[in-house]
């Protein structure tokens, strides 16, 4: 049975791991190189989940090689839209080159 990933849980990768959960120490190195945004003091909406959820529903979307509209919730990474846009700001402020 699958273990799945809640926002609380470390992610861990071992032996026969699944390929898109981000190891402690890939995190420790990867957190550093994501800009952190300042919520707004006005109206700050939802809070965002945290980046190493997104960055375990990012390697999941591409690796099963379905769209990001069909990644569920259920799984833990939050919406594939979410994971998206994710991508896109880390993209645009030059994380991904």
């Amino acid at each position: 049975m699958v273990t799945v990933f809640a926002p609380e849980v470390r992610c861990c990768s071992g032996v026969g791991a699944s390929p898109w959960i981000v190891s402690d120490d890939l995190w420790e190195r990867i957190e550093s190189l994501l800009p952190r945004k300042e919520r707004r003091c006005r109206r700050p909406g939802r809070r965002p989940l945290p980046d190493r959820q997104m960055l375990c529903g990012i390697p999941f979307a591409l690796h099963a090689g379905i769209q990001w509209n069909h990644v569920q919730k259920e799984l833990g990474f939050g919406s594939g839209t979410n994971c998206w846009r994710r991508l896109r700001d880390w993209k645009e402020s030059g994380v991904c080159q």
